[in-house]
């Protein structure tokens, strides 16, 4: 996908190359991680979360092989200009990050709402979000207590390695899908979200997932309304992604049964579906009504 570079006017913060304490503070294993694990990793990476946590309080080397050679551990930059070039992988989120930043805020002042860009940060292995503590093995995944993107972009040589979506469409993909969380959170909508799992318990699931898919949903409008840096194969790039990573793709690689009662963050037909449908909104979020059924 063809993008322009970033401006300086993004906001990033770079926790690369810091020192963190292990843990999770004073609470216990947020719920949260589990089910962002469960989405991206699958049973495997649920267990590794609860075993790093029950013995040292955090995950050590998890599967940084090749990441840790590209993202590795070097200090992270003083500056946007300096963050965004530690690597290649970096450069690419930042320039996906203007883009979206670019395209959402018309969008969402049309629809009345005030914008507030997201900030990005980068970290490696382990980092602090106002969600808590930050681990590789989460995946990247957004905060909305700091309307934060967090990225250890090592992630991106796990997904090509292990799962197969590569391409640089997949990557901005994922970014994509983190600023739909922040769309929801401007929105109102996860707010809506966690209360309607606090007063529902055994509906807690079943609404992760269309919360997810709508996410999903929305990275589709943004490419939509960015058409015209589409360039071949990109499509088919980023609907491979989504089908690696719906919960039952990841379910059968954990040598486990997929059970939909267990899913957060949708099947692969789901994501692939609701990813189209942003894609073929012609840039009309109103088309991401994936709570249209409750």
């Amino acid at each position: 996908m063809r993008l322009d570079d970033f401006d300086d006017s993004i906001n990033v913060e770079d926790q690369r190359g810091q020192s963190f304490g292990g843990g999770f503070g004073g609470g216990g294993l947020p719920f949260w991680l589990l089910f962002t694990v469960w989405g991206w990793f699958g049973c495997g990476g649920v267990a590794l979360v609860i075993a790093g946590f029950a013995a040292f309080g955090l995950l050590r080397n998890v599967g940084h092989e090749a990441g840790t050679q590209q993202a590795g551990f070097a200090p992270g930059g003083h500056s946007v200009a300096q963050s965004c070039n530690v690597n290649a992988y970096s450069h690419e989120s930042c320039n996906a990050l203007s883009s979206l930043d670019k395209t959402w805020k018309p969008v969402l002042t049309r629809m009345g709402v005030p914008f507030r860009a997201p900030k990005l940060v980068f970290y490696a292995r382990e980092g602090e979000s106002g969600c808590g503590e930050a681990q590789s093995a989460m995946g990247p995944f957004y905060c909305p207590s700091d309307q934060g993107i967090y990225l250890d972009t090592a992630f991106y040589d796990e997904t090509a390695g292990k799962l197969g979506a590569d391409g640089d469409f997949a990557r901005v993909y994922v970014m994509a899908h983190e600023f739909g969380h922040h769309v929801q959170n401007l929105l109102g909508t996860s707010d809506k979200v966690r209360a309607a799992q606090v007063r529902s318990p055994s509906a807690a699931n079943h609404l992760s997932v269309e919360l997810e898919l709508q996410a999903d949903c929305y990275a589709g409008v943004w490419a939509a309304l960015n058409a015209d840096r589409i360039e071949p194969g990109d499509i088919q790039s980023g609907l491979k992604a989504a089908h690696q990573i719906g919960d039952d793709t990841l379910m059968k690689e954990a040598g486990r049964t997929p059970v939909e009662a267990a899913f957060t963050h949708g099947s692969a037909a789901q994501r692939m579906h609701w990813l189209k449908a942003g894609l073929d909104s012609g840039g009309n979020p109103e088309v991401c009504d994936t709570f249209a059924d409750q």
